[in-house]
């Protein structure tokens, strides 16, 4: 067993394709499949089930690539030690964001960072919560800024900061001048959310019952995208209360707060329990709670 085959699955796994991992891994497709039968053969077992259209792990498979990603990281942590020595401030940082949060956090928290971990540069990753939690269990990305609930075994997380739901509508919407609003409201109303798959919009369902049984709901592919639809008086909706800070302001968009109990989310950051660089995920935590910005509610 070598550190080149483990390599050959965890890529295998990543990319669902023998073509594709054997050019991730700069060899030829047939060294790549004879490093992953002389593994297979030496544990006994068989890794991947193999068909036309896609290649798939077994459970057992599954199982030995969690390991190998494990085994592979503390290895790539043994040349970045000898290569740092114990400053685990240096050297790139894969963070994973979701859709709802990169935008509006992310300017928050690097010009901190760039004071306190000026040599960690941060590559981000924007995407669903289900495709974060597959980049992060393969090792892909190194952290992911959340919403919980996150419970993925081999997993860490950390709870950073609660933030409220508020609604938005037309300027000229009759609500303009309503101090507060129901959640069960929304469902007299055209609501527009994020896509499928995001969890805000499973969020705001869940917070606003009458909407998912009722209510006339259309879909978009940003908050950004969103916020423009309702100012163009296409419907109202519900952002979270990071993009609706002053910066975001829009002359044709009016922001209510909820009544009570107003709708929130708890935002955490999560990642591999067998991750070393803990000095960064400090660094990262510690940002996130210097910038005191009016979103977040600490926990």
């Amino acid at each position: 067993m070598t550190l080149i085959e483990l390599k050959f699955i965890v890529a295998v796994a990543q990319e669902r394709n023998f073509r594709r991992a054997a050019e991730k891994c700069f060899v030829t497709q047939p060294a790549l499949s004879l490093g992953i039968k002389k593994l297979e053969d030496e544990l006994g077992v068989m890794i991947f089930e193999r068909s036309r259209k896609e290649v798939l792990p077994t459970e057992i498979g599954a199982k030995i690539i969690e390991q190998a990603i494990v085994v592979l990281e503390q290895a790539a942590n043994l040349k970045e030690m000898a290569k740092l020595g114990v400053n685990q401030l240096e050297g790139l940082f894969k963070l994973g964001m979701i859709h709802s949060v990169g935008p509006y956090l992310l300017p928050e928290i690097i010009p901190i960072l760039r004071e306190t971990a000026p040599d960690m540069p941060l590559e981000v990753e924007e995407n669903l919560t289900a495709n974060l939690e597959v980049q992060l269990k393969n090792g892909i990305i190194d952290a992911a800024i959340i919403a919980l609930p996150f419970d993925i075994p081999g997993v860490q997380c950390e709870a950073l900061y609660d933030e409220a739901f508020t609604v938005v509508v037309p300027s000229d919407h009759h609500w303009a001048n309503r101090k507060e609003i129901l959640a069960d409201e929304l469902a007299e109303e055209k609501v527009l959310l994020l896509n499928s798959g995001h969890c805000f919009s499973n969020q705001v369902t869940q917070a606003c019952p009458q909407l998912a049984r009722k209510g006339e709901v259309l879909q978009g592919n940003s908050l950004e995208t969103i916020r423009n639809m309702v100012a163009s008086n296409l419907g109202i909706s519900v952002l979270p209360a990071s993009a609706t800070a002053d910066k975001y302001h829009n002359p044709l968009i009016k922001v209510i707060p909820f009544a009570e109990p107003i709708p929130v989310r708890r935002i955490a950051i999560a990642w591999r329990k067998s991750f070393t660089r803990i000095q960064a995920i400090r660094a990262l935590i510690e940002a996130i709670l210097k910038t005191k910005a009016d979103f977040m509610r600490r926990v």
